[in-house]
């Protein structure tokens, strides 16, 4: 099969990552047979740097005529600590969700068995966490009317949502769950935000359309209490950019550490896989960053966009076998022997050449 994937290492740590989840992918393209074209693109601070735009329209040319998008991560120090940056790459993030039409953020939940007293929550809380929140994205506040007014000395962010926004994501998310254990639980603010009120009429007019999911409806702030307090009482979680943007990383720390959870971002076109930890700029260039979020990320998109199901498996157990062996970055490391990132995707693609049957996934 040819496998044509686009690859934007970004900024910060992203290049670095990235590294390894394409020996990766290049191991298993070569145990499996499959031709696999990586085109590569800029984006963020480094397309910024080189051409003034932190997605570029060669970008944007090169997404589009992948079947999927390996990202890294876009963020520099310069323009977080610069709040009137005119051009900022974060901009550059939303340009290329709304141009590919990346409506649905992915974000899976789930422990390690290995590292599940990494965890800053107690065993008992998270034993058998295996949860999904999808975030929509290329709509809400982070999309919507913004600017200041009295002088500069009045912001305003305007939070707005169309009821086939809603839809198209409460969709997707009845048939995850569907395909899961068929629970749904729509995350809004209805008893203060009329946007909110939207999503829930929306998803409440749905129900009769999925009879077999039992779906509940929760305000953000109990659910942000519920996700350390019974995180794995939760299936399929829906919700909008802002609310999801937050709960995601907070559900991140679960695993016992941001670094290894994978994410995708589904829609009209190209969908892209990426980590969640963002650039780690204070790591970048030292080998020291965890690419096991990026292999993982990689295993989504052998899984999603090209429905290589085996292919998939086969990555998320030899990362589970560097995780059991402890054969990880400094971040894992504690008292013992701590890799570096090279190392890790060295092992990790030599194992992949050296398996000789799917095991059970990470998952």
């Amino acid at each position: 099969m040819k496998l044509n994937i686009a690859l934007l290492p970004g900024d910060g740590i992203g290049p670095e990552v990235v590294e390894q989840a394409v020996k990766v992918v290049d191991a298993v393209a070569v145990k499996f047979g499959h031709q696999v074209n990586w085109t590569f693109g800029l984006t963020g601070a480094a397309a910024i740097d080189e051409v003034g735009d932190p997605y570029p329209e060669s970008t944007h040319e090169i997404c589009m005529a992948a079947d999927a998008v390996l990202f890294g991560a876009i963020g520099h120090p310069r323009y977080d600590n610069d709040p009137k940056a005119p051009v900022r790459p974060e901009q550059g993030l939303l340009k290329m969700r709304k141009k590919l039409g990346l409506f649905a953020n992915v974000r899976p939940t789930f422990t390690f068995p290995s590292l599940i007293d990494n965890s800053p929550l107690k065993r008992e809380r998270i034993e058998g966490t295996d949860l999904i929140i999808l975030r929509e994205l290329t709509g809400g506040i982070y999309f919507g009317e913004r600017g200041r007014k009295d002088g500069g000395e009045t912001a305003f962010d305007t939070c707005t949502y169309t009821r086939d926004e809603v839809r198209r994501l409460a969709k997707l998310g009845f048939e995850m769950a569907m395909n899961r254990r068929k629970k749904l639980c729509c995350v809004d603010k209805a008893n203060v935000l009329e946007s909110s009120r939207l999503w829930r009429e929306t998803v409440q007019d749905m129900e009769r359309e999925f009879p077999e999911v039992t779906v509940s409806y929760e305000f953000v702030d109990a659910v942000a209490m519920r996700l350390v307090q019974w995180p794995s009482s939760y299936d399929v979680l829906i919700t909008e950019n802002l609310f999801g943007d937050i709960l995601t990383d907070e559900a991140s720390v679960i695993s016992g550490s941001m670094g290894l959870m994978p994410s995708a971002s589904i829609g009209i076109h190209t969908s892209l896989f990426e980590p969640i930890h963002g650039s780690y700029p204070q790591a970048a260039g030292k080998d020291i960053a965890n690419p096991l979020a990026t292999v993982l990320s990689a295993a989504m998109m052998f899984e999603d966009a090209f429905g290589l199901k085996k292919e998939a498996a086969l990555i998320r157990d030899v990362v589970n076998q560097s995780l059991a062996e402890g054969l990880v970055t400094e971040d894992l490391a504690g008292n013992n022997k701590a890799y570096k990132t090279s190392e890790v995707g060295d092992w990790l693609a030599a194992q992949v050449s050296l398996a000789t049957g799917i095991a059970a996934s990470v998952q």
